[in-house]
């Protein structure tokens, strides 16, 4: 069975991406199709890029790199959620990323962006960053925006029509995890 990763890129208090990702995987689990893991970036602790070595070399000095890439190593495929600060990813996200890079190679993933504009510049960004690192970024994604998804501004109510944008995503996901997981062998 597929093992998908949605990764929660904000590590920001009082964050909105904590609701959006337990919708995302609460969605996901009821279809049945594959192992869906909410990994929070909070729960890592990951410091500011602090190995010595280049990620694409997988000489690891750390634990806490050592404990981020057994998990990232694990998975066929991933959601990110995000927000979008400055027209970009967040921080914390960028930083868990460049820790890696095999983990990342050849596998697939989807995007739910949320913010004044549904986080659209935030996930064009990691579109180009995780195809750095030989992640095939699907076309669907779902934007969250926090003027009709979100009661004043914080309280997570998607309109209906997320859901099904939400699956257009796993569907493709899924595919391409899927067809991916064969070039790793």
């Amino acid at each position: 069975m597929i093992k998908v990763g949605i990764i929660l890129g904000s590590t920001r208090p009082g964050r909105n991406g904590e609701a959006v990702a337990h919708w995302v995987r609460d969605l996901a689990v009821k279809r049945g199709d594959a192992e869906y893991e909410l990994v929070d970036l909070k729960d890592y602790g990951l410091p500011n890029l602090d190995e010595a070595a280049v990620a694409a070399m997988g000489r690891y000095e750390h634990e806490h790199t050592k404990r981020w890439s057994a998990k990232i190593g694990a998975f066929d495929a991933f959601v990110f959620v995000t927000p979008e600060y400055n027209h970009s990813v967040p921080g914390a996200l960028k930083n868990a990323l460049d820790f890696l890079y095999a983990e990342w190679n050849d596998k697939a993933a989807g995007f739910v962006g949320y913010g004044a504009d549904g986080a659209a510049r935030a996930v064009e960004h990691l579109r180009q960053i995780l195809a750095q690192v030989g992640v095939a970024t699907v076309a669907q994604q779902v934007t969250l925006s926090i003027h009709q998804d979100f009661e004043n501004f914080t309280a997570f109510k998607p309109t209906p029509a997320q859901e099904g944008r939400l699956a257009l995503v796993l569907d493709q996901v899924l595919a391409w995890g899927g067809a991916l997981r064969t070039l790793r062998g």
